[in-house]
C-alpha cells in the first residue's frame, strides 16, 4: 500500500513539472535550468568541503564557472589562459607574487621568452598584425584599467610585444 502512494505521488509531481514545462516559455525553463545547475553545484560543492573532502569539491566549482555570467565576463578557459601567463612569468623569474625581485622585470627579455608570454609559437614566422592580434587579446583580460594589481604583468606583455614586433620587423 505505500508503494502505491509513493509511485502516485511521484507521477503526481511529474505531472505537475511536465504540465509547467509545457506552458513555460523556453527563456524561463532555460534560466531555471542554469539556475539550478549552479545552486545544485554550490550545494554540492559546499556538502563535499563540509565533509572534509575539499579537493572533490574543484571540480564542481569549475563546472559551474562557465555558467556563471561575471561582470569582467572571464571565462574557464580565458582564466586558464591567465593562469598560464602567471605561470610563464613566474617561471622565467620576471614575475613574483610577493614583490621582493622587481629587478627581473627590467633585464632584457628573450625572443622565446617573448613568444610563450603572447602565446605564439617560437618556430612559426608571424606578421605584425597577428602579433598584434594576439597581444591585444591578452591584454583585455589583464589591462590595469580593469585591475590595478596587474599593472607588472601588462608592462611584462608590453615588453614582450615589442620584443616579437622588433624582431618581425
Amino acid at each position: 500500500m505505500n508503494i502505491f502512494f509513493a509511485i502516485l505521488i511521484i507521477f503526481i509531481i511529474l505531472y505537475i513539472f511536465l504540465n509547467w514545462f509545457a506552458k513555460t516559455s523556453t527563456k524561463k525553463i532555460s534560466k531555471f535550468v542554469r539556475t539550478f545547475i549552479i545552486i545544485s553545484s554550490i550545494l554540492l560543492a559546499v556538502i563535499m568541503a563540509y565533509a572534509g573532502r575539499y579537493i572533490f569539491s574543484l571540480p564542481f566549482m569549475l563546472a559551474i564557472l562557465p555558467l556563471i555570467k561575471t561582470k569582467a565576463g572571464i571565462s574557464l578557459f580565458q582564466l586558464f589562459r591567465l593562469w598560464g601567463l602567471f605561470r610563464v612569468l613566474r617561471n622565467s623569474g620576471r614575475f613574483n607574487f610577493n614583490q621582493f625581485n622587481q629587478d627581473m622585470s627590467t633585464q632584457n627579455m628573450s625572443l622565446d621568452e617573448a613568444y610563450r608570454i603572447l602565446n605564439l609559437d617560437p618556430k612559426r614566422k608571424y606578421s605584425k598584425e597577428e602579433v598584434l592580434i594576439s597581444y591585444k587579446k591578452i591584454m583585455k583580460k589583464i589591462h590595469p584599467d580593469r585591475s590595478p594589481e596587474l599593472n607588472n604583468i601588462a608592462k611584462l606583455v608590453n615588453q614582450a610585444k615589442d620584443t616579437v614586433v622588433k624582431s618581425v620587423s
